[in-house]
């Protein structure tokens, strides 16, 4: 008799979900990666950009909005993985484990 996590690990539906899973995961990942690269290095190669101010006298300078708007960048990026995770990686897991069980 073949133990249920070989059944599951050898399910295609489970092979599709790891592939799937990963590229989605290397794909955001580079991604936000790029984002928060281009912040440091606008950082480091022009900083007087970073230091400008938005409106006149104003506290709010261009590298202030920068980092809030990275910030925001990070939560919908992490909203996009959990939505996906919870809805079409849970289903395909779901799959598979029944598929095994069977």
């Amino acid at each position: 008799m073949v133990p249920i996590h070989e059944k599951i690990l050898a399910d295609p539906r489970f092979q599709q979900l790891v592939a799937r899973r990963n590229r989605f995961a290397i794909t955001l990942s580079i991604i936000v990666l790029a984002v928060y690269v281009s912040f440091v290095a606008i950082a480091v190669f022009n900083p007087p950009l970073f230091s400008m101010r938005l409106f006149g006298t104003s506290a709010w300078c261009v590298g202030l909005v920068g980092g809030f708007c990275i910030q925001a960048f990070a939560f919908v990026m992490t909203g996009i993985y959990t939505a996906r995770a919870n809805g079409q990686f849970d289903r395909l897991a779901r799959e598979a484990i029944r598929g095994a069980a069977i």
